[in-house]
């Protein structure tokens, strides 16, 4: 089974396009019994409903025929039920700052924006852990327990919230040192599709008890379920942080001085990778004068003087590979302005093409086939006909492609699909995966079958029936 081609996207394109009017359809019964528990925090304006039918991706508003704000866990539960009573399909909402369509309401129904439930519920600073509920933002947290030394290290770039993140299972650029919200993620609470809520995990650092329902609903992007609290690994802040970017002359040549650098064990924990595209996009936004050149941007934590050799190991290992202009700093404020222009880098980007929206590729390789998995893409990437930036995670595969499309242009939609196809094909064959961090969402289910195989979707299947049945959560999405 094959990916979907061009023309199968258009078509689904316009299928999204023609929702994006329709008018609210939310029944009367539910509505007064929406409205009874929630009072003004039913909302079916349209306004309202257009900002919770869109993500930052470049599919068109598709809205839902209400949202909801709940403030606890107990009204989340009897919207779950009134909803499943009344048939009606049920889409969580965090920020809306996803790139695969995840919130789009794509069958209509309620949407449930968690926003409200962004309560710090219970810090154990000995033990190293956090109980929040899933409204909380990434920000909020770590800002919540600096004054204990303290971070939460998960880093998408977006200020998401932690129940956004661990419903697309993000990790962002410090997953080369302290992995994705798979690993972070200790325990959670979650309400299924029928209403029950029930409790997966826990404080323990280790367990052998039972499945690990806690890893089913982390990256099942509310397809299972919705998220009403989490438990989180903590992590103490570094005595020492160092930041440095060096230029190298070629991609291939930044990609793989990191191979040798993770090959002799240096303990990088950030690497980024921006081409020269990238470079000049995020100077003009961001007001940098780096050069316009393949760039890598580093961090190493750890005490000073380790910290001190990291860099000296690295910066070795760069001129080695042609790297140049290498510079590092360990202000905070230096470090701060140049991960908040990385972080940027999306907005940056935009400006290459105005009026244009995203398509991001996500694809994640072995690290030993970056370089030829680059390479192989930026041949693609000459024969296009609109920008396309490159950048991503190199400290453990993961890199994007920011192809920049007319949404409005059919054209424009196929030869980026096209190239998305063989992009997520390339990174297969290498033993790769389609999304290292983004998730499936709307964007890449029909490169499930050519990851994993039919019987092992089809598993995936059985599990979406076992849990929810009638397709309420979050449908069209994944499966």
């Amino acid at each position: 089974m094959h990916a979907a081609t061009p023309a199968s996207t258009t078509a689904h394109w316009s299928e999204l396009r023609g929702r994006a009017n329709r008018t609210s359809s939310l029944t009367a019964p539910l509505t007064d019994e929406l409205r009874a528990l929630l009072g003004e925090r039913l909302v079916t304006s349209r306004q309202v409903r257009e900002h919770h039918g869109t993500d930052i991706s470049s599919y068109p508003a598709t809205p839902p025929d209400a949202v909801v704000f709940p403030e606890t866990a107990a009204e989340v539960v009897a919207i779950v039920r009134a909803c499943a009573h009344h048939g009606v399909p049920m889409i969580p909402y965090g920020v809306g700052t996803s790139v695969e369509g995840h919130v789009l309401a794509s069958e209509g129904g309620v949407c449930l924006d968690l926003s409200r439930m962004n309560r710090v519920l219970e810090i154990n600073a000995d033990d190293l852990d956090v109980r929040v509920e899933p409204g909380v933002t990434r920000k909020q947290l770590n800002a919540h327990v600096r004054d204990q030394g303290l971070f939460f290290p998960i880093d998408p770039g977006a200020d998401a919230t932690l129940g956004g993140m661990a419903s697309t299972r993000a990790s962002g650029t410090n997953a080369v040192r302290y992995g994705t919200m798979r690993e972070n993620v200790l325990g959670a609470t979650v309400v299924l599709a029928d209403g029950r809520m029930i409790r997966t995990g826990g404080r323990a650092r280790k367990s052998a008890a039972g499945y690990d329902l806690t890893r089913l609903f982390v990256g099942a992007e509310g397809t299972l379920g919705i998220l009403v609290e989490l438990t989180l690994r903590l992590h103490p802040v570094p005595e020492g942080i160092s930041a440095a970017v060096c230029a190298f002359p070629t991609v291939a040549a930044a990609v793989e001085s990191v191979i040798e650098a993770i090959q002799c064990g240096i303990p990088v924990a950030r690497v980024e990778l921006l081409d020269a595209l990238t470079v000049g996009a995020v100077n003009r936004y961001s007001k940098l004068t780096l050069a316009e050149a393949p760039t890598l941007w580093y961090e190493f934590h750890g005490t000073v003087s380790g910290v001190e050799e990291q860099a000296k190991a690295m910066q070795a290992i760069a001129r080695s590979h042609g790297g140049r202009d290498f510079a590092w700093s360990t202000l905070p404020e230096e470090r701060t302005k140049l991960w908040q222009a990385r972080h940027d880098a999306y907005f940056a980007c935009l400006q290459l093409r105005k009026g244009s929206r995203m398509i991001a590729t996500d694809v994640c390789v072995p690290i030993s086939k970056l370089a030829r998995c680059i390479e192989e893409t930026r041949a693609d990437i000459a024969r296009a006909s609109m920008p396309i930036p490159l950048f991503g995670h190199v400290g453990d595969g993961n890199f994007h492609l920011m192809i920049l499309v007319d949404p409005g242009s059919d054209a424009d939609l196929d030869e980026a699909w096209a190239l998305n196809a063989r992009l997520v094909r390339r990174a297969l064959a290498m033993g790769g995966t389609c999304t290292g961090e983004h998730g499936i969402g709307l964007g890449k289910r029909e490169f499930l079958v050519e990851e994993f195989g039919a019987e092992t979707v089809e598993v995936m299947r059985s599990l979406k029936a076992t849990l929810d049945p009638r397709n309420l959560m979050n449908p069209g999405k994944v499966l």
